[in-house]
């Protein structure tokens, strides 16, 4: 039995450091470092659980290239079920992530065999097994998103699982035309606070949760970066704000949503509170950002629970 089963997004991450500007053409600048990591929501979010602690399991594809040779072999080492990651006949989706001297970072993607990924990939004997249902990096999955992505929830939700979805930034500009198939049938929906203010028009938290609520979502939770997160449990609730930790300084905010929404998913599928899987994710972020790379910083859970103890009167 898996806790969750991550669906999506995958992607070998080249992450640069340190690059505050580009240098002219047919030029040669030095860098700090040029590293290859793994990244891609699903992969990342599959990543963590399993450090943290949790069965997971990923559905997802990639290219029968180097690049997909080293991501399967991160899961596989990791303990993440590979069962249902496909080979495809188009190159593995990869990123160079720029990474300035604030920590930010700026994307270069190729979407590769991403963008083949369809509901027809869908392995349902995973599905079966698994408590709850992630499909994560969506909006960037052209052969998933919109009616496909919102059919297998549907089917989801009929097994009797729990669902929760992640979005990404939609370069299209399409943003709630490809999600709104798939909103009534969302457990909880988890966009950071820039994606949500595309998808409702709005920029509110309270109203940009209302939107949701009024397509269907039964629970809304808004990540606030380094502000923490806001949970709203239901249109009748009031919403709540769960500040993350001062003291942590960020070496690299790659896959920070990412560790949040593993983080989150580790606690309710271990049956803790909302609140409790909100402060949570938080920890989990935050240990994110300590390492540069997606996954590098993350711990197991039992460490997690002492950092939570130790730096709560650092909380913002």
């Amino acid at each position: 039995m898996f806790d969750v089963a991550c669906v999506g997004n995958i992607v070998a991450d080249v992450i640069v450091k340190t690059v505050d500007s580009l240098p002219p053409k047919g030029t040669l600048v030095y860098q700090d470092s040029i590293l290859l990591y793994n990244g891609g929501c699903a992969m990342s979010s599959s990543v963590d659980l399993s450090i943290l602690g949790a069965k997971s399991a990923i559905i997802a594809k990639i290219g029968g290239d180097s690049f997909g040779e080293f991501l399967k072999n991160v899961l596989v080492k990791n303990g993440v079920d590979i069962t249902g990651l496909k080979v495809s006949k188009y190159p593995t989706s990869a990123s160079v992530a720029l990474i300035g001297s604030d920590s930010e970072r700026t994307f270069l993607h190729c979407p590769g065999a991403n963008a083949y990924f369809t509901e027809e990939d869908i392995d349902w004997g995973i599905i079966e097994e698994s408590k709850i249902v992630f499909p994560a990096g969506m909006l960037i999955m052209p052969g998933f998103d919109g009616q496909p992505c919102a059919n297998v929830l549907k089917k989801c939700r009929e097994m009797g699982k729990t669902t929760m979805l992640d979005t990404a930034w939609d370069s299209t500009g399409q943003w709630m035309k490809k999600l709104e198939p798939s909103m009534p049938y969302i457990d909880f929906f988890m966009p950071s606070v820039e994606e949500a203010e595309k998808l409702s028009g709005e920029t509110e938290h309270k109203k940009i949760a209302d939107v949701f609520f009024d397509m269907g979502v039964k629970h809304v939770v808004i990540k606030l970066g380094k502000q923490g997160c806001y949970l709203r449990e239901a249109k009748s609730s009031e919403g709540k704000y769960f500040p993350t930790y001062s003291s942590v300084k960020p070496e690299d905010t790659t896959g920070a949503g990412d560790s949040f929404c593993a983080g989150f998913l580790f606690g309710l599928s271990r049956g803790y509170p909302l609140d409790e899987c909100c402060k949570i994710g938080n920890a989990v972020g935050s240990h994110c950002v300590m390492k540069t790379g997606a996954t590098a910083g993350i711990v197991p859970f039992e460490q997690i629970k002492k950092f939570m103890e130790e730096q709560e009167k650092y909380i913002l």
